[in-house]
């Protein structure tokens, strides 16, 4: 199980993610789902995401964790692999940072 191994399932699991998410919001933000990384040889997979607007992050967040199980019985359809992580969902703080410098950026 190789690195490139890894990152397809990365990418794999984070299409899903993308998909599962346009689905089960309510449109009352945009999430997007923005990168998987997984860790402890693969039997745990952390979904990070963006929400605009911000002050939506934390119910967006809520509303994510509750629906771990759910998420993981969605990959689990559409997926063929010999192992499933435990899904987690965490707020893009690399991506909120990059948004910020951007906005700082065009103000110059």
């Amino acid at each position: 199980m190789g690195d490139n191994y890894t990152e397809k399932k990365e990418r794999a699991f984070l299409r899903l993610a993308a998909e599962f998410i346009s689905i089960e919001s309510s449109g009352a933000s945009l999430v997007t789902a923005t990168r998987c990384v997984l860790s402890n040889h693969g039997k745990e997979g952390t979904v990070f995401f963006s929400v605009i607007p911000d002050h939506k992050e934390a119910a967006a967040l809520d509303f994510l964790r509750r629906k771990r199980s759910e998420f993981r019985i969605y990959v689990k359809s559409h997926i063929k692999t010999d192992s499933l992580p435990r899904f987690d969902f965490a707020i893009d703080l690399g991506e909120k940072n990059r948004q910020k410098m951007d906005k700082l950026l065009a103000k110059k």
